[in-house]
């Protein structure tokens, strides 16, 4: 059987360059399995598209219940490039009997490596020295003092893979891990020597709050008034995970206000960003692509690639979202009908 392979074109350059450079495709040539990128670049993946592949390896596109409709042999997998999940509906890919994946293997270095190089450029005013040797302004460096990051207490919001590897890279600075996740088992916060507690409880004891979360319904504005107003005004917030986990309006305020010392953000809650942040000395911010290198371009591709080698040889994928297509006799039958 012929086995397809679309990739999204919002990869690809003005002059059809892939602009992650390597992102592993060649393994897709080493399984015999046909690719290529698609002509049409939309903001959702398209009913026409869906049509035409037995998987998507995509980056940015949304996955709606649109993009399902009039679709009469919707894809097998849906292979996303990267982490978040928010713009994915789900329920449609189930319904189609779609199976949808991310790439936590991929993503979970490049991204804590990220937050650590954000959490200590908010905590050294990298990007304000940069400026005052720019400015030739010299006198003014003692009015920039850093923070250390030895000894001090790290508060995560979402203990999840990521939250785990920059755990691991916090290790030599002799810090102290808190952190709020519901999802954490305890056993597993033990191996990875956090201490959980209520979120009002880190934001109290922490000197860096760090989104680590996925957005949900239940994690949307998580990060507000009422938290910030808890945090000691020496700490910083970083967010590295998606901008409305944090309700923007109030860490404005907070940063304006110098109720919370600073904070570094890679995500906002509309993006490109453009409000009261622009102004901001004592805050750092980066356009929602602080983790993307080659490490993370060959690491989210590969992992892409491995699940749709394993859907094309019959084999259930690692990282499935929407684990309920798994009993599906619509996604089962043609899994079969593949491993046969």
């Amino acid at each position: 059987m012929k086995f397809t392979v679309g990739i999204s074109p919002d990869f690809l350059d003005t002059a059809g360059n892939n602009v992650w450079g390597d992102i592993g495709l060649a393994g897709l040539d080493q399984a015999g399995i046909a690719w290529e990128y698609m002509k049409e670049k939309a903001q959702a993946l398209m009913p026409a598209q869906m049509e035409q592949y037995d998987a998507i390896l995509y980056a940015a596109p949304a996955v709606t219940a649109d993009s399902f409709a009039g679709v009469g042999n919707p894809p097998l997998i849906l292979a996303r490039f990267g982490v978040g999940y928010d713009a994915v509906d789900l329920a449609a890919c189930t319904a189609a009997g779609t199976v949808a994946t991310i790439t936590p293997d991929g993503a979970r270095g490049p991204v804590a490596t990220a937050t650590l190089s954000m959490l200590l450029s908010v905590l050294h005013h990298t990007v304000t020295k940069d400026r005052l040797v720019r400015d030739q302004r010299w006198d003014l460096r003692e009015n920039f003092m850093g923070t250390g990051l030895t000894g001090k207490t790290v508060g995560l919001l979402g203990v999840g893979n990521t939250g785990g590897e920059l755990i691991r890279l916090l290790a030599p600075f002799g810090v102290r891990c808190v952190g709020y996740d519901p999802f954490c088992p305890p056993e597993r916060a033990a191996e990875l020597g956090v201490e959980l507690m209520e979120l009002e409880d880190v934001a109290a004891c922490c000197d860096a709050l760090v989104v680590m979360a996925v957005l949900t319904d239940q994690t949307r504005h998580i990060v507000d008034a009422g938290i910030l107003d808890r945090m000691k005004p020496t700490a910083v917030v970083i967010n590295m995970a998606r901008g409305p986990i944090i309700n923007e309006p109030d860490l404005i305020a907070a940063l304006e206000s110098g109720r919370i010392a600073g904070a570094g953000l890679d995500v906002f809650e509309e993006e490109p960003v453009n409000n009261a942040l622009l102004g901001l000395e004592n805050v750092t911010l980066s356009p929602h692509c602080l983790s993307w290198t080659d490490e993370m371009s060959l690491g989210n591709g590969g992992s892409c690639v491995r699940a749709i080698v394993d859907v094309a040889n019959g084999r259930t994928p690692t990282f499935v979202i929407n684990r309920e297509v798994l009993d599906s006799a619509a996604f089962k039958d043609r899994l079969s009908l593949q491993a046969r």
